[in-house]
């Protein structure tokens, strides 16, 4: 009964592609919502008016359709070019200052009920961006957004195979995901929960090579999925104990 409680609400779904894509920032938000007290849960459902954390996961992405939020693109992503170190915050924001400020405002306790919900939501969906290895760009070609690429036949783009392509080959839900790489070891917790936000930077930055190595005039398919997904689902885990991490110290 202990454990039936969190998991009951963490099944709550919201009435209401970018980053992992959909089925990425629900795994992430499922897997979150997995590794919560049952007081930092009921907090964040009072909160989010009932909806659960993996199904509004994605609302930094639903947002981009309206123009008022125009300012907020460039806090999905950062920028560090291979062999350089991050040089600081740019004029328009990133994705790290962006979690920082989310995480302080939140602590605060100085919002309203709108506030807090808004700012909630986007550090969900931002703590799944920056593990998403393509949203720190090494400052050529968006993200891999440039590199055009032939994903199991069909015309693609590297960012949009590590968004969401590996991801949906698998043919899951977000629940059947999770349940799949949700497995980690207390030591693997409770490392990633004390990991410092330049060290998830640091990790995805660590994949570039591995990403960027294609062949046969960026044909990429079978073998490309073979070699990648334990990396995607990794990242996805991580993603998912950190933002628990985060979550809890806020909410717990």
């Amino acid at each position: 009964m202990k454990r039936l409680i969190p998991l009951l609400l963490c099944l709550t779904i919201s009435s209401s592609s970018f980053g992992w894509g959909q089925t990425g920032h629900r795994v992430t938000g499922r897997i979150a919502c997995n590794h919560l007290s049952k007081k930092a849960i009921k907090r964040i459902d009072r909160i989010l008016n009932g909806h659960s954390i993996a199904m509004v996961s994605n609302f930094m992405d639903e947002i981009k359709s309206e123009p008022k939020y125009d300012s907020l693109g460039p806090w999905h992503y950062c920028t560090i070019p291979d062999g350089q170190k991050y040089s600081g915050v740019p004029e328009e924001g990133d994705v790290i200052q962006a979690i920082k400020k989310y995480i302080r405002i939140l602590k605060s306790k100085e919002l309203s009920k709108e506030e807090e919900a808004f700012s909630l939501k986007c550090l969900i969906h931002l703590v799944g961006d920056i593990h998403q290895p393509l949203h720190v760009g090494n400052g050529t070609d968006r993200g891999g957004n440039d590199v055009e690429v032939i994903y199991f036949w069909e015309p693609s783009n590297l960012h949009r195979v590590w968004d969401s392509g590996i991801i949906d080959r698998q043919n899951l839900s977000y629940r059947e995901y999770t349940e799949w790489i949700d497995r980690p070891t207390k030591e693997q917790v409770d490392q990633w929960k004390n990991d410092d936000i330049m060290t998830w930077v640091k990790e995805s930055i660590s994949y570039r090579s591995r990403i960027y190595n294609l062949t046969d005039n960026g044909n990429i398919n079978y073998r490309y999925n073979y070699e990648n997904i334990a990396i995607v689902n990794l990242r996805l885990l991580q993603a998912g104990i950190r933002l628990a991490g985060i979550l809890e110290d806020i909410y717990g």
